[in-house]
């Protein structure tokens, strides 16, 4: 953020002296307190006989509770197994003493590197099948780090590497996906999947064998799409809390989410088949929204604090559209899609345009500047 250039919004962090004077206090005063703060500590620990902050951890020895608390609340408390020395006549230390071991060498990425080596090499297309377990998480990532570590910014060609997952993925399933790589699972996904989405694409739909109706079951965990800048998603099936939570640049289609979807979004697109939860869009001030409202519920359960609910009116944006939706039929089989798509004309109408009001503002100021260039 280069926040030391005084590219700060709103001056917090800052150098500017105009900006400072808005700011009770000075910079040194926060040196002094924490040096204070130090000395303070040195001067309790020296009484205690400890030198080191580590030398304290865990000596409930120096503990004692108080005995003269008359409150009500503190007749019954019982301190006796909060103050327990767990590690007495025990091997082992009272802080952590060791580094821990993430298993990063027994990832699935390994054998996904494996699997992608010609086209980490030579930019050949790839494909591969692999099954997935929920304690097989941030898959794709070291992948991806590898993708834009060999070839930058603009990574590799639409699907060049497409591997296919059949089962329960773990948390950050596809996080920081990169350009050119294509996740296809079938089954579901837990927490943050897809976070910080970088240009890759990912396609979630549940197996093929099941027979309940996608849109109305779970079939991806909470906060998805958390902070993701760029690259496509298609999901058959509801996502949980917070989806979408500060997507700035992803394309993405979901069949229902739960509360606070599109939370402090500030760019992309998201579509909505189907129902949202409460307080939708709070905080979102870039980035469109689509949502499908055939009888008129979900309007109540956007917050419009900072949108405005409009009609799609531009042909150019209905083709985008539908476009999308078409893609979200084609990679998952949405049986929701396909009848949304089989009368368009009837039910293009029955979508709610979620428009921030500053970055349709910005967008017609842009329009402006554009047209006076000619």
């Amino acid at each position: 953020r280069k926040c030391h250039l005084n590219t700060c919004p709103v001056g917090v962090a800052t150098q500017d002296p105009e900006l400072r004077k808005l700011f009770t206090g000075e910079a040194d005063h926060v040196v002094n307190f924490y040096r204070f703060l130090a000395q303070d500590l040195r001067e309790y620990m020296a009484q205690l006989g400890f030198r080191t902050i580590n030398e304290m951890v865990g000596r409930v020895d120096k503990l004692a509770p108080r005995k003269d608390v008359k409150h009500w609340k503190a007749k019954n408390l019982k301190l006796d197994k909060l103050l327990h020395n767990l590690v007495d006549g025990q091997e082992g230390g009272t802080y952590c003493c060791e580094k821990q071991d993430h298993g990063l060498e027994t990832a699935l990425d390994w054998e996904l590197m494996k699997a992608a080596k010609p086209a980490l090499e030579e930019g050949k297309p790839v494909k591969a099948e692999f099954t997935i377990r929920n304690v097989n998480r941030t898959v794709g990532t070291i992948l991806s780090s590898n993708v834009t570590r060999k070839y930058g910014a603009e990574a590799l060609p639409e699907d060049t590497i497409r591997f296919k997952f059949t089962g329960s993925a773990g948390q950050s399933f596809g996080a920081f996906g990169a350009k050119g790589v294509t996740f296809e699972l079938e089954g579901e996904a837990n927490d943050y999947f897809c976070k910080g989405l970088s240009g890759a694409k990912a396609i979630l739909y549940p197996p093929k064998a099941s027979k309940f109706t996608a849109r109305d079951n779970v079939i991806v965990g909470n906060v998805s799409f958390y902070g993701a800048t760029s690259g496509e998603a298609y999901i058959r099936g509801k996502a949980g809390e917070r989806f979408g939570v500060r997507n700035s640049g992803a394309q993405v289609v979901v069949e229902s989410c739960g509360d606070h979807g599109c939370e402090y979004m500030t760019g992309g697109r998201v579509v909505v088949l189907g129902e949202i939860g409460r307080n939708f869009a709070a905080g979102m001030s870039g980035g469109v929204a689509y949502v499908f409202d055939p009888d008129g519920k979900n309007a109540g359960r956007v917050n419009p604090e900072m949108v405005d609910l409009e009609e799609v009116t531009e042909a150019e944006e209905a083709i985008e559209l539908k476009e999308r939706i078409e893609r979200h039929h084609e990679y998952t089989g949405s049986q929701t899609a396909k009848e949304i798509l089989t009368n368009w004309k009837a039910n293009l109408p029955k979508f709610i345009k979620v428009m921030p009001r500053d970055f349709k503002r910005a967008m017609v100021e842009m329009k402006a500047e554009m047209g006076a260039k000619g």
